[in-house]
């Protein structure tokens, strides 16, 4: 049972990529990662991303997925880590032969710790 569990857990942390870790590349030129805003709302009610994030919304994910290279690694972001729209967009990645993750601390968490952010026009 515990050997369940624990193999459970490791699946579950995955999925996940740690903020350090996206940051680290970020600013590099030929960054290996593109940081996905998932969520569904308009950009008024969103008002701010992390920095250099594409917005996508997950409804619009599959229509967008011929635009994305299969060499890149691609990080969904949602308001909170707790809700779905970042689990739906890591699936339909996933599902399509990505390499990709979700942001271990959602928007919520990379705003709290004071990280890069960008106003959205």
């Amino acid at each position: 049972m515990e050997t369940e569990k624990i193999n459970l857990l490791k699946t579950y942390l995955s999925l996940y990529i740690n903020h350090t870790v996206v940051l680290a590349d970020l600013d590099k030129e030929d960054s290996k990662y593109v940081v996905l805003d998932v969520r569904n709302a308009p950009a008024q009610i969103k008002k701010d991303q992390i920095k250099g994030a594409l917005a996508i919304p997950a409804k619009d994910l599959k229509n967008h997925i011929k635009e994305f290279d299969k060499e890149k690694i691609y990080v969904v972001y949602d308001w909170t880590a707790g809700t779905t729209l970042g689990k739906e967009a890591l699936l339909i990645l996933l599902s399509e032969g990505f390499k990709a993750y979700e942001l271990a601390c959602a928007l919520e968490g990379w705003k709290g710790m004071n990280l890069p952010i960008e106003e959205i026009q």
